[in-house]
């Protein structure tokens, strides 16, 4: 039998649609057709003799899109690899996933950037946007080659986990960046605030006998890179906002014309300080879990606008790694796979945020946030969407992970909304449905 699957020209009816562009989700129809956005019809049904995928009960919204991922490949493929990673984005409704420089060799060489898109090509699980280095072997003092890096499909720069300390070294890097329009995706940690620091510093951090990560460390690097931005004229984004001091930087620099965009995560969102009494190494993240105040800081600042998009931070490790002491446990947790589910359950299902904001925080705010294709529903562009049962209840396994690490908090964890699976140009990448 011949389904829609098989057709170059399908409709996808019955669903409801979330617009990002326009703040609005409706019931409508989209037309495929031969891989790209054909036409968008707001009506429940269509009259038509080409094949139809009954998507009645689902939510249709363009692929999300990830501007910080760490996709491992090359040099740590025993932690994830570029087939692996994207397997998962796919999993969580990615249609697009930007990765971060800091693999071995770093990506500050053309030929790297090169290697990574030709691993994303061979995987076809989702888009892959490298971002390279900001400075050669992320060392924070030598400028790397931008112009060749963008030609070779570089998107952003960043010493993601290191932030530049040298401020003449960073003014350099924005005025070189700006030449290109590239923007500057800066990991804000002062390091000798944070030297050995294993939590957010406050009440827990002394409970559990844990040295403290003060939150002045972030604010005074996003301080001057934010005077840095306002001096240069050029594009800097802040990665993993997570205090509310840096909310308040951001708030004051978008007023005063800065050119500045932030990302938060899912995990500093809905996950709290409190949570590490269990010593679980999988909430032990950089930048790390703060406390109530800067949660609320940082889910007004999306309400509001201030902060730009929410980005996973998806920070693969070996179990291996985190089965030592919580001291010596590398930071970061898995997360492409459960970012929405985790989101619309905690955000979303308890009015703290509208759907459609979710949906466009994950799609439209991003893309926009790095020039990239893809985030909205637009005749003419690539049919990059995601399916989703906002409805279903489910518990997310171990054995689901499609991540080749397993360090999330969340495995056990029941969600509401699960996605069913996603289209890349049109073609059907099933997670749960079959039909």
């Amino acid at each position: 039998m011949i389904s829609w699957k098989d057709k170059k020209e399908f409709w996808i009816a019955g669903a409801r649609i979330a617009d990002p562009a326009a703040k609005k989700i409706r019931s409508g129809c989209l037309l495929v057709r031969k891989g790209a956005i054909a036409e968008i019809a707001w009506q429940k049904e269509v009259d038509t003799d080409l094949p139809v995928l009954d998507a009645a009960g689902m939510l249709l919204a363009p692929g999300f899109v990830d501007v910080h991922a760490h996709l491992r490949e090359p040099g740590h493929e025993e932690k994830e690899t570029v087939a692996t990673g994207t397997a998962a984005a796919a999993a969580g409704g990615y249609t697009a996933v930007c990765c971060m420089a800091n693999t071995d060799p770093v990506v500050d060489d053309p030929s790297v950037v090169e290697y990574i898109r030709c691993r994303a090509a061979e995987a076809d699980n989702c888009r892959v946007y490298p971002i390279a280095a900001l400075t050669k072997g992320l060392g924070g003092e030598v400028i790397s080659e931008y112009r060749l890096l963008r030609d070779a499909g570089a998107v952003a720069l960043s010493d993601d986990g290191r932030w530049v300390e040298n401020s003449r070294t960073m003014r350099t890097a924005l005025e070189y960046a700006g030449m290109f329009d590239l923007p500057v995706v800066s990991h804000c940690e002062d390091h000798r605030l944070t030297a050995n620091a294993q939590m957010h510093e406050g009440f827990q951090s002394t409970r559990l006998g844990l040295k403290g990560w003060p939150a002045a460390a972030e604010e005074i690097a996003v301080d001057r890179d934010v005077r840095l931005a306002e001096l240069t004229g050029s594009r800097l984004h802040l990665a993993h906002l997570s205090t509310a001091g840096s909310v308040k930087i951001l708030k004051a620099a978008k007023r005063a014309g800065v050119r500045v965009t932030a990302e938060v995560t899912p995990h500093h969102l809905t996950m709290d300080d409190s949570m590490l009494e269990t010593y679980d190494r999988n909430l032990k993240v950089n930048p790390p879990l703060r406390g109530g105040t800067d949660i609320a800081a940082l889910r007004a600042a999306l309400r509001d606008g201030t902060i730009d998009c929410i980005a996973t931070d998806h920070a693969p490790h070996t179990e291996i790694d985190k089965q030592v002491e919580f001291n010596y446990a590398p930071p970061g947790m898995i997360g492409l796979q459960t970012a929405f589910a985790l989101l619309h359950t905690e955000l979303v299902l308890t009015g703290e945020l509208e759907l459609v904001d979710l949906v466009r925080l994950l799609t439209l705010g991003p893309a926009e946030t790095l020039g990239l294709p893809g985030g909205r529903l637009q005749a003419g562009d690539p049919a990059d969407l995601v399916l989703i049962d906002t409805d279903e209840e489910w518990v997310f396994e171990k054995e689901a992970i499609l991540s080749l690490s397993r360090n999330t908090p969340l495995v056990g964890r029941r969600f509401t909304g699960r996605v069913q699976g996603i289209f890349l140009e049109g073609n059907w990448r099933s997670v749960i449905l079959d039909g």
